[in-house]
């Protein structure tokens, strides 16, 4: 690639400035306190930060009195709506003269091609062409205006005429139509016209719906101990193990070290669980015969309702449950009631209501809220988002010969997910929505996904296919001001880097208590009690995994479905794998971070060395004032960062932060890593591919366990200093140990600190080339690496 198109691929994956129009004519829209229709102190509408779309609505509630048909004596009435080219039907009744069917149709303005818009009332026919019933005609420059927040149009009675619109004929049709926006109330539920080709069940998937994550809690179950457990072999004592299963969930207790009728455990088994609880908890005790086999000695079903909803760390009672003998079945009921005495177990179990259940990464969280509602704060406040469009979408797949891309976006935030109607084969889709979070913590990050529709009827067994993600951290935003850009979409293919198109969005961060902002900011992140009685890096990554498979199969199971695939992008679930490309960013990130500490090294090597001889002088000066002054070093490092903050305020950064391609090392990537990053888990690669990938990862691992040895062989050497490991080298440390007491006692500090930075200040010609004796001296000192096989 040649410098020129270099310098281009850049900028087009940079951030844009966008100036849409926002707030355009709408009530008390625009900038606040004003700019709209109506001059208002109030609060902006909540379709201010979106263009305005208009459309014409029609709203088709039901006809009574029509005419049945003279042969068959009966009527299956339905309504056709006709702009122009686009035409809308509504569903028939059969055997039905006074149907209601209560539809909208919604037609876009931009698309209107007629002066006229034509309402049919027809009886559908099995055979042949449906009759005509009759029609009403309205004209479009007659067609009244309606903008929320004036109430809905009401619908009226119209009498049906003939073909030739010069007489009226039987039956009636109830009607509204009207001019609006996509501010209506109508707009979600519509028929739209860039949608007429969907039927089917295709016409569900590409409405606008807004989702609700299900209410996640953490279920502990305290497995204390059983009583009277028995074997099948009752010459044997068991060796007893606890497995509990909530839904796809199973998690096992260690077995009991003793073999014995009477276990002790007092473990803790963490599952999710959602409500409204579905599962229940499965437990049973189980005797390891062999490494191989396990025999089961008894179990108990406990619907996860009857368990205490803890919202503190205080103690939960205990209870005993008695087991139920395994084998006795339907069949054998009353021999359970033979048994005189019954294996039992002790189990505490409550439902945590004071954890937050992490779906997401806590790089990316979201909310940070408990579970319990009565534990929730305030918010402190409000985010809006409009999802105005995109631009230059690829084509994702080909439809009659030619690509096309049926985009929607989705959006998550806290428990809230939104997702827009889908524009159909359109490459710059507008939407035009706009969707209000509450805000509880400004240090969250709201993600935004654009995704190719594949359910609209003639694919509907295919995924929906990524288009890019865009993710923005609350905290970076300043309050009350609308920021308005237009994101890459970019993609990692096992190409490569592909840019997606454009997403086009305007946010704007209200803040409703300053104070209350700034208290949290001292505060952790989570709920205490995630620092109380933290949850193991194994259990987090499990619990996590866990959360995310129930979120997807509950919002899977909405109308329209939010799709697995989509959830999963959109919560990042396999931000955990391995990845070459994202170790060597992670690395570079490290050491980007100590270029500081590096370039302010460097920079006092120069002084040392006398590179600049003012600049030394002056630093000796300075040095001179801190030594006679002592009490002026930490008010001077202070002064210091702050005046480096307020210079720095000039250059601070005016947008948000976006998906970066060099940070990222996307950019560069080797293809074979990028092959090895999109790979599944086991991996299903040939053999000779999977042998030179397993090399190059000995290569990297080695190279870390050289730097790793370094580090341990340094700290060895540090403790050796006293460890008469090196009795010589610790008799010459120990002397100069006293030496040292001796002289620091008798010597002023400002004298010794003097001595000492003069010592490391000195000019070049009193410098030796040649390692310094305290090097030498440690360098010297044996480690543990002489012990390594």
């Amino acid at each position: 690639m040649n410098p020129a198109a270099a310098a281009n691929q850049k900028e087009e994956f940079k951030l844009k400035d966008t100036k849409p129009q926002l707030g355009e004519r709408w009530p008390h829209g625009g900038t606040r306190g004003g700019g709209g229709w109506i001059s208002s102190e109030r609060a902006t509408s909540t379709y201010d930060l979106v263009e305005q779309m208009f459309y014409l609505y029609v709203r088709v509630v039901k006809a009574k009195d029509l005419p049945t048909n003279p042969v068959t004596g009966t009527i299956d009435p339905y309504v056709e709506v006709k702009l122009g080219n686009y035409k809308g039907k509504t569903q028939h009744f059969e055997k039905k003269p006074n149907p209601e069917w209560h539809q909208v149709f919604a037609f876009s303005k931009e698309k209107i091609q007629s002066s006229i818009l034509e309402v049919f009332v027809r009886d559908r026919e099995m055979v042949g062409r449906d009759d005509y019933i009759g029609r009403v005609i309205f004209d479009m420059n007659e067609v009244p205006t309606r903008v929320p927040p004036d109430s809905p149009l009401a619908p009226q009675w119209y009498r049906l005429e003939d073909r030739r619109g010069e007489s009226k004929v039987r039956g009636e049709v109830m009607l509204a139509v009207w001019m609006g926006t996509q501010a209506d109330e109508a707009f979600p539920d519509a028929w739209h016209t860039d949608a007429s080709s969907v039927q089917g069940e295709g016409v569900f998937n590409i409405r606008s719906k807004v989702y609700v994550s299900p209410k996640l809690w953490y279920l502990r179950v305290n497995v204390i101990e059983a009583q009277d457990v028995e074997p099948h072999d009752k010459s044997q004592l068991p060796q007893a193990f606890v497995k509990a299963q909530v839904g796809n969930q199973i998690l096992k207790t260690k077995v009991c070290p003793q073999k014995t009728l009477n276990p002790m455990w007092n473990e803790d088994l963490i599952f999710v669980a959602a409500e409204p609880f579905e599962e229940q908890l499965y437990l049973t005790v189980e005797n390891k015969v062999t490494s191989a086999k396990d025999e089961v000695m008894g179990r108990i079903i406990l619907p996860l309702h009857i368990f205490e909803r803890r919202l503190d760390h205080r103690a939960v009672h205990s209870k005993w449950f008695n087991l139920e003998k395994f084998g006795f079945g339907a069949l054998e009921g009353d021999k359970r009631h033979e048994l005189k005495f019954s294996s039992r177990i002790h189990l505490r179990v409550c439902l945590e209501g004071a954890y937050h259940v992490l779906d997401e990464s806590t790089m990316y969280i979201s909310d940070q809220r408990p579970t319990a509602r009565q534990l929730w704060k305030n918010p402190i406040g409000i985010l809006e988002v409009g999802i105005l469009s995109a631009q230059g979408l690829q084509p994702m797949k080909n439809k009659e010969g030619k690509g096309s891309t049926d985009a929607y976006c989705v959006a998550k935030y806290g428990q809230k997910w939104v997702r827009t109607r889908t524009i159909i084969e359109s490459l710059n889709p507008k939407w035009n929505e706009q969707y209000t979070w509450e805000v509880y913590d400004p240090c969250t990050v709201i993600t935004l996904g654009v995704f190719d529709n594949n359910h609209l009827g003639g694919s509907g067994g295919k995924n929906d296919s990524r288009i890019g993600k865009v993710r923005i951290r609350l905290s970076t935003l300043e309050t009350d001001k609308i920021y308005t850009h237009s994101y890459p979409l970019l993609v990692l293919q096992p190409s490569g880097l592909k840019k997606m198109g454009e997403l086009q969005l305007a946010v704007r961060f209200t803040c409703l208590s300053l104070a209350n902002m700034i208290y949290l900011y001292s505060h952790p992140l989570l709920p205490k009690m995630h620092y109380l009685h933290p949850f193991t890096v194994n259990q987090l990554d499990s619990l996590r995994y866990q959360a995310m498979n129930i979120v997807a199969v509950r919002l899977g199971r909405a109308e329209p479905p939010l799709r697995k695939e989509v959830v999963e992008y959109m919560l990042d679930v396999d931000s955990h794998m391995w990845s070459m490309r994202r170790s060597k960013a992670n690395f570079f990130r490290i050491v980007s971070l100590f270029s500081g500490v590096i370039a302010m090294s460097k920079w006092l090597g120069e002084v040392c060395q006398w590179k600049n001889p003012i600049t030394t002088i002056l630093v000796h000066v300075l040095f001179f004032i801190l030594i006679c002054y002592p009490e002026l070093i930490l008010p001077t490092m202070f002064l210091y960062m702050f005046l480096i903050g307020i210079w720095n305020y000039r250059y601070r950064p005016r947008h948000p932060p976006h998906m970066d391609t060099k940070l990222s090392w996307a950019e560069v990537a080797h293809p074979d890593e990028l092959d090895e990053e999109f790979d599944t888990f086991p991996t299903s690669k040939a053999q000779d591919v999977i042998r030179m990938r397993y090399d190059r990862l000995r290569s990297v691992a080695g190279r870390i366990q050289t730097v790793v040895g370094d580090m341990a062989t340094q700290g060895e050497r540090f403790l050796a200093l006293l460890s008469w490991r090196d009795p010589r080298a610790t008799s010459l440390f120990v002397l100069f140990c006293l030496v040292a007491a001796v002289a620091l006692y008798v010597t002023p500090f400002k004298i010794m600190a003097l001595v000492a930075g003069l010592y490391w200040l000195r000019h070049p010609r009193f410098r030796s080339k040649l390692p310094s004796v305290p090097s030498n001296f440690f360098r010297r000192l044996p480690s543990r690496a002489d012990s390594m096989l």
